[in-house]
């Protein structure tokens, strides 16, 4: 299925249709659902791009489980990379052949095809390959914006980065080194340190069976990090805010545990006037401006081979069940690319 699209094509011209992953309630993976879907012309501000590869991201579990609900019917994920097939009317820095990538929205990426606003797309330099562009967006740009943006890592700082073998983690932990931190990490067991140590942490923490904010104390010569970078939530949340130096700022990006339970802001003070934060990568590339930046940033540090990124699992886009299970099972290592 999913041949090449001709959306010029009169309606006794047989065409393909390509495919896409539905969902039509939210629920585990057994929800989601490969479908024909048709893919008309560009709007005036779009692009109709056909998919090389697709990212699979831990917030594509939040949309399918309803905890960031969706309106249903829905497709699903947020990154993907291909090529140009049209633009619309107004549309000028792109052109049919181009070598694209997006991240973030709007939701559909599990797809074959599909039209998207243009002002979305990032062109993806030569030296990139699609797999890898795919990868890198969702996870890459998000390491951005936490590391340049939300707190921007200096020389000299120390960070806790969780999840440090994870898609996020990997990139974060390489850039944060790079930029002249020390990098400490949490993992769940022996392989993923491995992992991490060989991605830029200096010092890595077995969270499951270490006190961590314990851990980063005696590290730090008791004085903690300047920032907590916590895509786990639920069980980190509490020793994230033990981690912190005084006037340390907790980043709070992503839920992989659960959501965080409600709490008194006076702790924040109690503990240090400390800084909490719940940002999205939505709003730091709400601008043009501002998305082409971090992408500019993003492609530069791997460019330059400061950043790797890690494909280590790929599935067809169709068993895309199955690698929502190995993912909620914390089976994955670095990133997971989706083949259409």
């Amino acid at each position: 299925p999913g041949g090449i699209l001709d959306c010029q094509a009169t309606p006794t011209e047989e065409i393909d249709m390509p495919f896409a992953i539905r969902m039509h309630q939210a629920g585990g993976p057994e929800v989601m659902s490969w479908e024909e879907v048709e893919v008309g012309d560009p709007a005036p501000t779009e692009a109709r791009v056909r998919h090389a590869a697709v990212g699979l991201n831990y917030i594509d579990i939040y949309h399918r489980t309803g905890l960031y609900p969706l309106p249903l019917p829905s497709g699903l994920g947020l990154e993907a990379a291909g090529v140009v097939e049209a633009v619309g009317s107004t549309v000028t820095d792109l052109r049919p052949g181009d070598r694209v990538a997006y991240a973030g929205g709007p939701v559909g990426a599990y797809s074959q095809v599909r039209c998207l606003p243009a002002d979305r797309l990032l062109k993806v330099p030569d030296a990139i390959d699609f797999r890898t562009a795919a990868a890198m967006m969702l996870q890459g740009l998000t390491s951005a914006y936490l590391l340049r943006r939300t707190c921007r890592v200096e020389a000299g700082d120390a960070v806790l980065i969780h999840a440090a073998a994870g898609g996020v983690g990997l990139i974060a932990c390489q850039w944060a080194k790079a930029l002249g931190a020390t990098v400490i990490g949490t993992v769940s067991n022996d392989a993923k340190a491995a992992l991490a140590t060989a991605h830029g942490c200096d010092h890595v923490i077995h969270y499951t069976r270490e006190d961590f904010a314990r851990r980063v104390r005696e590290i730090t010569g008791g004085a903690g990090v300047r920032v907590v970078y916590d895509g786990v939530g639920k069980d980190t949340f509490a020793g994230s805010l033990d981690s912190l130096q005084t006037c340390g700022m907790l980043v709070s990006f992503g839920n992989a545990s659960g959501p965080v339970p409600p709490f008194d802001p006076l702790l924040l003070s109690q503990k240090g006037s400390l800084f909490l934060t719940r940002p999205t990568l939505m709003h730091y590339t709400a601008k043009r401006a501002d998305l082409v930046a971090l992408g500019s940033e993003l492609f530069d540090v791997v460019g330059a081979g400061k950043v790797r990124i890690e494909v280590n699992q790929t599935y067809p886009l169709a068993d895309v069940a199955n690698a929502h299970r190995d993912l909620e099972a914390r089976k994955h290592t670095g990133s997971t690319v989706l083949l259409p």
